[in-house]
This record gives structure tokens, sequence and C-alpha cells, in this order.
């Protein structure tokens, strides 16, 4: 493929490459960033591409490692490290503000409804609400692990009716 037929392939793939870039990043000036990049990268690495192979999910597959390296670097950016004594700053409690009275009152709601339930139901659902993953849950209480999920989803079910009040 000559460079005039790789640059104007690339340039009629524009409209699709900005709907793919939208569909990954939801925002606008995102979107026309992550083109631009993959339209630099695919120019860089011309010469990486296979004659007589399919051009747009080459592309299209340079904009997706694009937009997922960057989600990565954002994320390392935006993680705290804390290199003080007794890790001070991770320890610090963090205020949350005032809290309303009314969401004092929702929340013990919420906790004596959790409460109510039978221990089969109970004990899943707390400790999936304090992080754990379903197969650990499972191993944890020797139960298989579609036992679990159901029995969290039920539990939902049943804190959804038990609380309609508070469903928007």
């Amino acid at each position: 493929m000559t460079t005039y037929e790789f640059n104007s392939n690339l340039i009629e793939m524009k409209s699709n490459l900005q709907r793919f870039a939208m569909s990954l990043t939801a925002d606008r000036d995102s979107a026309l960033d992550l083109v631009q990049d993959t339209y630099l990268k695919a120019f860089m690495y011309k010469d990486k591409f296979v004659d007589y192979t399919n051009l747009k999910a080459w592309v299209f597959t340079i904009m997706k490692n694009t937009f997922i390296n960057n989600y990565r670097r954002n994320v390392k950016e935006n993680t705290i490290i804390d290199g003080t004594q007794d890790l001070y700053y991770l320890n610090m409690p963090h205020d949350k503000g005032f809290i309303s009275p009314e969401s004092e009152y929702s929340e013990r709601e919420i906790e004596k409804a959790i409460d109510s339930l039978n221990d089969d139901f109970r004990v899943p659902f707390r400790m999936h609400l304090d992080g754990y993953k379903y197969h650990e849950i499972a191993d944890k209480l020797g139960l298989k692990i579609g036992t679990v999920k159901s029995r969290i989803f039920f539990t939902r079910q049943k804190l959804m009716l038990a609380l309609k009040d508070y469903n928007r």
C-alpha cells in the first residue's frame, strides 16, 4: 500500500474513529484527543502495518490500546503513596462533613433491616458489603458460589421491599 493510499484510507475512517472514541471516553474533548493520538501512532508506525490486512482493525486496535494505556496511567497518577511514618495520611480519619439527621435515621433503618434477616442471608450479604468476593464468601462459608450469588441477590430483593420508602 502506498503512503497516499494509507493516508487517504486513514482519513476516511475519521468519523468511525470519532464514534468509537466517544464510546470509550464519553467526553467529546477526550475523544478528539484520543483520535489525534491514534492518528499520530498510526502514522508513526505505518511501517508496522502489513499490506493486504485489515487497516481498520489495526487502527481501532491502536485506539483501544491507547485508551487503555491512558486509563492505566491516570489511575497510577491518582494513586496516593504515603511515605510518612505509620502511614499518617492513609490512616487519618476522613471527615465526611455534616451528617444530616435524616441520613443517620436512614442508616439505622437499613442496619435494622439487615440485622432482621435470617443468618443464611445476612452473613453472606454482610461479607459482600465488607468487600469479600463471591468466591471468598463461598470458601469461608463452605457454600457453592451460585448459592452465595443467589443469597446476595435475594437479600437485595428483600431489602428493597422492606425499605421501599427509600427507593427513588
